[in-house]
């Protein structure tokens, strides 16, 4: 099996509002992937880890992400197929995981 890639996205929200804002971002996760076509289903073994598994053009990518005080830590176990771009993938993880952390909670405005 391949070496993980592993993204760590920091934040200062605390456990509790980033597992809520990874809550609340799921649904979204599909249309950030590019070719469009992609399915993602998940589920939380735990409070503080989600587990997801991504599949795009026949490629099925599991992943988890663990909440903790002061970081996101996301690993991704890519195919040999998409090992060759676990930088450009790792890049559009990371930023994609901030933009779902600088996300205003629902009681700020604009």
């Amino acid at each position: 099996m391949a070496t993980p890639t592993i993204i760590e996205i920091p934040h200062n929200l605390g456990r509790d509002e980033a597992r809520r804002r990874m809550a609340a971002g799921i649904g979204k996760l599909a249309s950030h992937i590019p070719g469009g076509a992609a399915t993602v289903t998940h589920s939380w073994p735990s409070q503080d880890q989600l587990s997801l598994t991504v599949t795009t053009m026949g490629v099925e990518v599991p992943c988890t992400v663990d909440a903790q005080d002061t970081r996101l830590r996301v690993t991704l176990q890519l195919p040999a197929m998409l090992s060759l771009m676990s930088g450009p993938i790792k890049a559009i993880v990371q930023k994609q995981g901030e933009r779902l952390l600088l996300d205003k909670k629902p009681d700020q405005t604009a």
